[in-house]
């Protein structure tokens, strides 16, 4: 169940996911957004994220980072999760932290603002249905967003980076953006580690695998053809860098239960 945010959030919020989880689900994976999600589990239900080998249980409030690599999740059925996805370059609008600290982790956020989340948390727990949730998490949000409005020149920089490599994500090149930018290359890097938590090229990565990823899901088209349209040198490039993303290859992902799982679906993170 999807909700889209306030005017006033939209420029950083991409929308609202409500999940619902009624059976056992044992280490599915799912794979890089190229967005960061801050995950409010309202029940009794339990779930786990599993990153680099390492298993952490999902607290009443987390962020989970950028992604660069394939994630693992365990979930235990009567699990609700309302999940807000915040677009690459917003997140340190709200958490003024290095974002490349929350990069391939799930933070719990009672461990950086203890008193603030367990507030927060009691709020969201006292009222109901999920539309009013939705309310106080956007006003939580949103007095966050006054607090950091120093942020938001460097989050516009940054937005305006992330646009312009999306309309020309296949053919990533460092030198042309800073040129185009008016900007050094160094620059540039450092917003994205501080501002996105990840570097342009790995966003780039990101992007273009959830392109071709929605491809392999939803389309019959031939790898080949796949490779070719999403801007891979060619189809031994394509799977490479699927592997890396997911640890299987593009046509394992096609046998995979994730096409025909509407649970799995809602999990399983496909981005722009």
């Amino acid at each position: 169940m999807h909700f889209l945010p306030s005017p006033a959030l939209a420029p950083f919020i991409k929308n609202y996911t409500l999940v619902k989880i009624d059976t056992h689900m044992e280490n599915v994976v799912f794979y890089p957004s190229g967005y960061v999600d801050f995950a409010i589990n309202f029940s009794s239900g339990g779930a786990a994220t599993g990153i680099n080998g390492v298993w952490r249980d999902t607290p009443a409030i987390e962020l989970l980072g950028h992604l660069t690599l394939p994630t693992r999740l365990t979930v235990l059925p009567g699990t609700v999760v309302l999940i807000a996805r915040l677009y690459p370059h917003a997140s340190a609008v709200f958490f003024p932290i290095p974002a490349a600290e929350f990069t391939n982790y799930a933070t719990d956020l009672q461990d950086v603002w203890a008193k603030e989340t367990l507030e927060l948390y009691d709020r969201l727990m006292a009222v109901d249905p999920i539309e009013q949730k939705i309310s106080v998490l956007e006003a939580y949000l949103l007095e966050k967003l006054r607090q950091n409005e120093k942020q938001l020149k460097k989050m516009e920089v940054v937005q305006q980076l992330c646009t312009h490599l999306l309309k020309g994500y296949d053919h990533f090149d460092l030198t042309s953006l800073a040129q185009d930018s008016g900007m050094s290359e160094r620059n540039i890097q450092k917003l994205f580690l501080n501002n996105v938590g990840i570097s342009p090229a790995s966003f780039v990565s990101v992007v273009r695998f959830n392109k071709s990823l929605a491809q392999v899901l939803n389309t019959n088209a031939s790898l080949t053809d796949i490779a070719y349209e999403c801007g891979y040198y060619d189809q031994a490039h394509f799977i490479r860098e699927f592997r890396k993303f997911t640890d299987i290859t593009p046509s394992a992902a096609r046998r995979s239960p994730i096409k025909g799982d509407t649970d799995l679906q809602q999990v399983v993170n496909i981005g722009f």
